[in-house]
C-alpha cells in the first residue's frame, strides 16, 4: 500500500474511533495533517480540507497545538473559522503567525482584546471588522489604536458598525498606516471631522508617507460629520475616487457643490449621499 493510502487509512480510522480517539495525543492528528498538506498536497487537495474541518470541529481539544502549525496550514484555519464565526479573543493567539496579511473577522465575536494581540503581525494588509446585523459594542478607539502601531503596512480598514471607534483611533491609523487605501466608517456616530481633517492634513504634510494614495471612504451614518470634513479629504486626497455620505444630515450643498465639480471631471467615480 502507498504512503498515502496508507494515511488516508490512519486518518479514516482515527476520525471514526469516537472516545478511543481521545487517547491518542492531541499532536498525533497535527502530525498527519502536516504531512498530508507538504508531501502530497497536489493529490489530497480533498482529504487535506477534511483535516482542517476536522480540526475547526474540535477546537477545545486541539487549541494549543494549532500554535506549532505552519504557516500555510493556518492561513487555511484562519479562512475556515472565521467563515464559521469561530475565532475569539481567547484563540486568535493561537492561529495568528506574523506573514497573515487578511483576517476577515465580521462573523466573529471579537473585542479590542483580539486587536491587541495582533502586535507580531507586522504584514497584515486588510481586516474586516464590519458587523453584519447589529452594533459591534467592543471595538474602541483603544483597540484600532493598537491595530494602528502595529500593523503599519495596513491598506484596507473596515469598520462598520464599530460604534465605539472615535476620532483618537482614525487619527492613529491617519498617522501609522501610511498605505491606507480603502477606509469604511459606515455608522460609527462617535466619528466628526478631526478623523477626516486628519487623514487629509497628513496626506497633505507627510509626503514620505503619502497618503494621497487614500481611494475610498465610506462615512455614511456619521452623524456628527459636516463640510470641513468632507472639503479636507477632497482637497488632500486626490486619487479618492469614491465617496459614500448619506445619513450625515450636517453635510450641505457646500459640499455636494464640490463633489459635482469633480464628478464632472471624471474625478469621482462614484458618490452617494442624502437630500435633507
Amino acid at each position: 500500500m502507498r504512503l498515502f493510502e496508507c494515511l488516508v487509512a490512519v486518518w479514516n480510522s482515527w476520525t471514526q474511533r469516537g472516545s478511543e480517539a481521545a487517547q491518542l495525543p492531541p499532536s498525533f492528528g497535527l502530525i498527519v495533517l502536516f504531512l498530508i498538506h507538504n508531501a502530497f498536497f497536489d493529490h489530497v487537495t480533498f482529504l487535506y480540507f477534511r483535516c482542517v474541518q476536522y480540526l475547526t470541529k474540535n477546537l477545545s481539544r486541539y487549541t494549543a497545538d494549532i500554535k506549532t502549525l505552519p504557516p500555510n496550514i493556518k492561513d487555511k484555519l484562519i479562512k475556515l473559522m472565521s467563515r464559521q464565526g469561530q475565532i475569539t479573543d481567547s484563540n486568535i493567539s493561537e492561529v495568528l503567525h506574523p506573514a497573515v496579511e487578511s483576517l476577515d473577522l465580521r462573523e466573529c465575536d471579537i473585542s479590542d482584546s483580539a486587536l491587541l494581540q495582533l502586535y507580531n503581525c507586522k504584514q497584515l494588509k486588510k481586516i474586516n471588522l464590519n458587523s453584519c446585523k447589529e452594533n459591534r459594542l467592543g471595538i474602541t478607539s483603544e483597540g484600532v489604536i493598537a491595530l494602528a502601531l502595529s500593523c503599519p503596512y495596513l491598506r484596507e480598514a473596515s469598520f462598520k458598525r464599530c460604534c465605539n471607534i472615535s476620532d483618537s483611533g482614525v487619527l492613529a491609523l491617519a498617522l501609522n498606516c501610511q498605505f491606507l487605501q480603502i477606509l469604511n466608517l459606515g455608522s460609527c456616530s462617535g466619528i466628526m471631522d478631526a478623523s477626516l481633517q486628519a487623514l487629509g492634513e497628513n496626506c497633505k504634510f507627510l509626503h514620505s508617507v503619502d497618503f494621497s494614495s487614500t481611494q475610498e471612504i465610506h462615512m455614511e451614518r456619521c452623524v456628527n460629520l459636516t463640510d470641513v470634513a468632507v472639503e479636507a479629504v477632497l482637497t488632500c486626497c486626490p486619487k479618492i475616487h469614491i465617496v459614500l455620505f448619506h445619513g450625515c444630515p450636517l453635510i450641505t450643498d457646500r459640499s455636494r457643490d464640490v463633489l459635482e465639480q469633480l464628478i464632472i471631471s471624471n474625478k469621482i467615480k462614484q458618490v452617494t449621499w442624502t437630500v435633507y
